[in-house]
């Protein structure tokens, strides 16, 4: 089968390429379980000078990595530069602090002696999305290496470049053969390698329906999984907020990466004393951005990634509207092959698609609240639970609310952002499990307790 890559900036064909046949498929998963045992075996010194060399990779293949994001998922040249520089960073935090995160860790019992030990488990399968294509690799891939895990990576199959320039860069940066593959599959033949038993876990970056489906099948193996879903993160605006900060970081959250972001500010819940400056000064800011080639440094919102991704997002924007939302900015698509322009709205209720569903794309909706205990209620009432952050002129009462919100990460006074020194995942229909931090290198680990009487 072949699948297209199609620019979303241009609406002409980037690349083919076929999918892979059974014995391709064979090939990889053979070379991942042949190189386990020796990878696992490494010390942690040597593991880490390979993913310090792969972190070197990244930077001399820089330029590469950001002309390949941009012609496949559309990304603006500078966010794409800044995902391999962060993805460079996490392997030289991830080399760096490994030995803290995996040394024995004693525990005090009758015993002569007593401890938990970290052991890798060995074939992680990844199946990862095209809106961060380097970053949301290198999330898990950092700390897996590290742990002395191997990797095989189905991407999604509208950035195959992505993938195979990873496993060059992986490769140049002497990570012997095996350790990593890439799988050009389709989703029935990627379920058929989350039966196979040489696959022993599996983590997921990826929609709720993907999340229902990879799960169900890795569970009905018995297979650890992760699984870091969908969001509908609050951006909670206080009476006392500073509105300079706050609305800089409404339009960084909203409309980076085009507003494909699972972490993006989605709802805006903005109290009733300050709404209507707010809300001025977001439309105005807004209105600033503006559409076209990702590769021109005057371009500060780039195109959606595929056409049908953008009609989806037309669609939910054109039944909230019916519904009684009021339109304040944007929209309406644009001319071009998958452009969406900056797009706000208001009087946004419940049972409309812009409160209910998450809008993975450029589009804010604004929800007025009378004071902070209703804020509260509307930015937990959501099936999601990823992140949130609020917004006020008092970081202890920030605190106060931040801790009141059913998600996975809190921010006051900035807006949600992975970090590779803090746990990133959600709660509630946004998944399970952890990335990041010492916690997102214990996911894929046999946590054992040795007891020596």
């Amino acid at each position: 089968m072949t699948v297209e890559t199609i620019n979303p900036a241009t609406g002409q064909v980037e690349y083919r390429h076929e999918l892979m046949a059974p014995a391709e498929v064979e090939a990889v998963l053979a070379a991942a379980q042949a190189a386990f045992p020796a990878w696992a075996q490494r010390s942690l010194e040597g593991r880490g000078e390979v993913v310090r060399a792969i972190g070197a990779g990244l930077r001399d293949h820089r330029d590469e990595l950001q002309r390949t994001m941009t012609a496949e998922m559309g990304k603006l040249r500078r966010e794409a530069l800044a995902e391999v520089d962060k993805c460079a960073d996490a392997c030289d935090y991830y080399a760096a602090q490994a030995a803290a995160y995996l040394a024995d860790q004693p525990v005090a019992t009758e015993g002569r002696r007593s401890y938990v030990r970290y052991e890798p488990l060995g074939c992680v399968l990844a199946v990862m999305p095209w809106n961060f294509p380097v970053w949301q690799v290198f999330r898990f891939l950092a700390p897996a290496f590290m742990a002395g895990n191997v990797a095989v990576l189905k991407h999604a199959s509208n950035v195959p470049r992505c993938a195979d320039l990873i496993a060059r860069v992986l490769a140049d940066a002497g990570l012997p053969a095996g350790v990593f593959g890439v799988l050009h599959v389709d989703n029935d033949q990627a379920a058929g390698v989350i039966r196979d038993p040489r696959v022993v876990a599996v983590t997921l970056t990826g929609s709720e329906r993907a999340g229902r489906s990879i799960a169900g099948n890795a569970g009905e193996q018995l297979k650890k999984c992760v699984m870091e879903l969908g969001g509908s993160d609050a951006f909670v605006v206080l009476e006392d907020a500073d509105l300079d900060k706050a609305v800089a970081g409404a339009v960084a959250s909203r409309f980076g990466n085009a507003g494909q972001t699972c972490i993006a500010a989605k709802r805006f819940i903005v109290v009733d004393a300050i709404a209507d400056a707010f809300t001025r000064r977001f439309v105005e800011a807004a209105a600033k951005l503006r559409l076209g080639d990702p590769n021109a440094e005057a371009t500060t919102l780039a195109p959606m990634a595929r056409q049908d991704l953008r009609d989806e997002l037309h669609r939910q924007v054109r039944d909230s509207i019916a519904r009684g939302a009021r339109p304040l900015l944007g929209c309406e698509p644009d001319a071009s092959h998958a452009g969406y322009p900056a797009s706000i709205l208001e009087a946004v209720v419940p049972g409309m698609p812009a409160y209910e569903e998450e809008l993975f794309g450029p589009v804010a909706s604004i929800l007025r609240v009378a004071d902070e205990a209703e804020a509260v209620r509307v930015a937990n009432d959501t099936t999601y639970g990823l992140g949130g952050s609020v917004w006020t002129g008092d970081p202890v009462r920030g605190e106060r609310v931040a801790r009141q919100l059913r998600v996975g990460a809190a921010f006051v006074n900035a807006i949600v952002r992975s970090d590779v020194r803090l746990p990133f995942g959600g709660t509630k229909r946004s998944g399970f499990g952890r990335e990041l931090a010492e916690h997102g290198i214990h996911e894929f680990m046999n946590i054992k307790s040795v007891y020596v009487a």
